[in-house]
């Protein structure tokens, strides 16, 4: 197995985290922020930590103005290189997120453009109309027909990875051509066959894209929805149908699945019952897949995503100091997160493992997961009623959550759920 077949990522949006503000004006060393962090994120059970936007921009980060230079309000490149440092000596992968679809206008050559027209080097980088990304005016997109942009991201992420970092979140991936990523990721990989690659896909057909990408991965957006859409509908056939989907990409690709993450409402407000956030973690850590968890999910943040001049705020907060000093810090959420992903950690198959739904209903459903020989159960109820699902016959052990196993089947609390092995 490969290095991403162990990773379980905690993802954080480094400018929000940190506290930095978001109108770019204070310069301020700040990732040594993160270095208390690591330790946490060990203690949850990840084992990478995949980074936000880190490189200089104009506001969010997603405007980047230089791949090359640390956001100043984050601090230099000895900053993040320590932090790169550290994370490595703690056995701990880096992931980092490449805007390579769009960039701010003050990225040095559109400015140049900007300033000289048709006279400037580098006109080919843009197109014709300049144009912008899906209506923001300040993101300003490139050209990636042009060969010199396609041998602009080889070099930053050459760059990147030969400073020890171990892959690339390629933001906005779904909006550049296949081919490009293509020519790029070969040339990558020719130098640096361990670098993982996931792309930012968020609609159509995740098998084909990474076929043609090259990409070792794609956002799971479809499954996100559809484990909280299930849960607040009490409609587990959509989740049932989710998971069939899930399985047919496990045949090509591993996807990146996740409850929550730097652009999405938190998985505690999305939810209409909060316990079942339970249910929704259960759900992750239990499939195949590539599992992420967005730093404060952990904690049960609450943060609604708004379409707004800063709707993204409540999303990306600045966090403690010190993860003691977090709201939520070794209560009940927390307790369950390292559970589960200690158990995963136990399963290493799971990040391969398919999925047979056993029992089907509106609010119960039970499923059982696995690779080659090994076997995992699962037993979900939303009813506020005990349910009667049934399982594959086997000497059936929980290991987590609490239900009855018997020859007769499993008998599930109201609310509740379990796992258990054979």
């Amino acid at each position: 197995m490969r290095w991403p077949d162990h990773v379980i990522w905690w993802h954080v949006y480094p400018l929000g985290f940190v506290g930095a503000v978001p109108d770019g004006t204070s310069a301020k060393p700040r990732l040594g922020r993160l270095d208390g962090w690591l330790d946490h994120l060990v203690g949850l059970g990840c084992n990478g930590i995949a980074l936000g936007p880190v490189f200089a921009s104009e506001t969010h980060g997603y405007d980047t103005v230089d791949h090359y230079r640390v956001d100043p309000r984050l601090g230099g490149e000895d900053d993040l290189q320590r932090l790169i440092d550290e994370a490595s000596q703690k056995g701990i992968r880096v992931l980092f997120d490449g805007v390579f679809n769009h960039v701010g206008r003050s990225f040095a050559p559109f400015a140049d453009v900007a300033a000289r027209g048709e006279g400037s080097p580098y006109r080919k980088w843009f197109h014709p109309g300049l144009q912008t990304f899906e209506g923001h005016d300040r993101l300003v997109t490139l050209n990636h027909a042009e060969p010199e942009v396609a041998d602009y991201v080889t070099d930053v992420m050459t760059h990147w990875l030969e400073r020890g970092i171990d892959g690339w979140r390629l933001d906005a991936a779904y909006a550049v051509p296949p081919e490009f990523w293509r020519t790029v990721i070969d040339r990558v990989r020719a130098r640096f066959p361990e670098a993982w690659f996931v792309g930012e896909v968020i609609h159509g057909d995740y098998a084909n894209v990474v076929e043609q990408s090259g990409f070792d991965s794609v956002t799971q957006y479809e499954l996100w929805k559809a484990i909280w859409s299930s849960l607040n509908d009490h409609n587990f056939f959509e989740l049932a149908h989710a998971l069939g989907r899930h399985d047919g990409m496990l045949e090509t690709f591993t996807p990146l699945t996740f409850l929550g993450n730097h652009d999405v409402t938190r998985i505690a407000s999305r939810l209409d019952d909060e316990r079942q956030t339970a249910h929704a973690l259960v759900v992750l850590l239990t499939i195949g897949g590539v599992p992420s968890i967005y730093a404060g999910d952990e904690f049960g943040f609450h943060g609604v995503k708004e379409e707004r001049e800063g709707g993204d705020d409540a999303i990306r907060p600045a966090f403690p100091a010190r993860p003691e000093e977090t709201p939520g810090h070794g209560e009940s959420l927390h307790r369950l997160h390292q559970e589960l992903i200690g158990l995963r950690r136990r399963h290493p198959w799971l990040v391969h493992a398919h999925t047979t739904v056993d029992t089907l209903t509106n609010t119960a459903l039970s499923y059982t997961v696995g690779h080659g020989t090994e076997r995992l159960a699962v037993v979900l109820n939303l009813d506020e009623e005990p349910a009667r699902v049934d399982l594959p016959d086997a000497d059936w052990t929980c290991v987590a959550g609490e239900a009855a196993f018997s020859e007769k089947g499993v008998t599930v609390p109201p609310a509740g759920w379990a796992i258990a092995e054979p």
